[in-house]
């Protein structure tokens, strides 16, 4: 039975997995006459924790009929959820060490095609990301990434201290790892994958609850905080810093859903194990993102804020544009070799190992 003969309307569907993802699952949606075709999940706005987010009037280029579901092309199939435990490595990861672009208020996930419409974002990696990028868009740019084959866009709210911007400063450290047990399963992202971590209408109890929670905010030796820190050490050393990590598990049919989440998931624990491994919805292990993101504030924080709203309100969006074969030769060097890597693919503990990449960050 295909998604549209369902006995509710794809506005109903969509809309709900909207209110879902902005923490209003509680919210009754009524199924009215049918919305025109392309209109689905563009219908809801909705506030929480004082944030509001204005309702979605357009499409992603990308997606074929308007529905809010870009599909892979091709999908992966005859995937199962690996429960293999391979040698231990207490590292498998490398890193994506990005700059800051631009701000403005522009989501092309959430709000595509219409710039001006989100709270401000402060953009990373690809130069070109606004309100109307698509894959294709973010392969013709530059990037501001170490290798100049993560053509990606990564974007989060804006941080303020009163009225002014406070963006990070220099490559950020973007984290590529293993989010399961068996990191030898982990495949590179697909070409066009886009998705939302976290949420700006998530309650602070969502935000510290979160499965991508690992340190909060934090400066100095201030840890785990969901809302900003009163007040930080004022030394020159002493910056805000929050990590944060992304679902790891693919669905491996869709590139984007309408709530941008549900295609991907968290891992989850094997049962009388400590293994993490894909859920069986969500089998392919790609790479666990985690952003870890230093903001030069410090002192009294009394005035610092976000784009979103309260600290609790953090969130960020990735758009995959890697170069395929220079993302493959990271992936496979780094993570299925359990290696702990730079931006090269240089694990120093590990100099037999050599490097992904030459000393341009490119592959040789």
């Amino acid at each position: 039975m295909s998604r549209r003969s369902k006995g509710l309307s794809v506005t109903l569907i969509t809309g709900a997995l909207l209110l879902t993802s902005l923490g209003l699952g509680g919210v009754a949606v009524s199924a009215g006459p049918p919305a025109p075709h392309g209109s689905a999940a563009r219908v809801f706005a909705a506030t929480h924790s004082g944030h509001a987010m204005a309702a979605s009037t357009a499409t992603s280029p990308e997606d074929p009929d308007g529905d809010g579901y870009i599909p892979a092309n091709p999908p992966v199939t005859g995937v199962t959820p690996s429960t293999q435990d391979p040698p231990h490595r207490y590292f498998h990861e490398f890193q994506a060490n990005c700059s800051v672009t631009r701000t403005r208020p522009d989501d092309p996930i959430v709000y595509p095609q219409q710039p001006g419409k989100s709270h401000d974002h402060t953009f990373m990696g690809n130069t070109t990301t606004d309100a109307y990028s698509t894959t294709a868009s973010l392969e013709a740019g530059g990037t501001t990434c170490k290798a100049p084959g993560d053509l990606s866009g990564y974007w989060m709210p804006t941080l303020y201290n009163g009225d002014q911007q406070i963006l990070p400063v220099g490559p950020q450290v973007i984290y590529y790892k293993a989010g399961v047990t068996d990191y030898t399963s982990v495949r590179p992202f697909p070409k066009g994958l886009r998705f939302v971590v976290g949420s700006p209408m998530q309650s602070a109890d969502e935000f510290r609850h979160h499965p991508g929670f690992v340190e909060g905010w934090e400066c100095g030796d201030s840890y785990f905080n969901t809302e900003f820190p009163a007040t930080c050490p004022n030394r020159a050393d002493v910056q805000l810093n929050i990590r944060f990590q992304a679902p790891s598990c693919w669905d491996s049919k869709y590139l984007d859903t309408p709530d941008h989440k549900s295609h991907m998931a968290y891992p989850v624990v094997k049962p009388g194990t400590n293994d993490n491994i894909c859920p069986a919805d969500h089998p392919v292990a790609l790479p666990m993102i985690e952003f870890k993101m230093a903001f030069p504030v410090n002192g009294d924080m009394s005035k610092v804020r976000l784009a979103s709203g309260a600290g609790h309100t953090f969130h960020y969006d990735f758009f995959n544009a890697w170069d395929a074969p220079t993302l493959k030769a990271l992936v496979d060097h780094c993570v299925v070799g359990g290696l702990q890597c730079d931006a090269r693919g240089y694990d120093e503990t590990h100099p037999e190992a050599g490097a992904a990449l030459n000393e341009h960050y490119e592959l040789p």
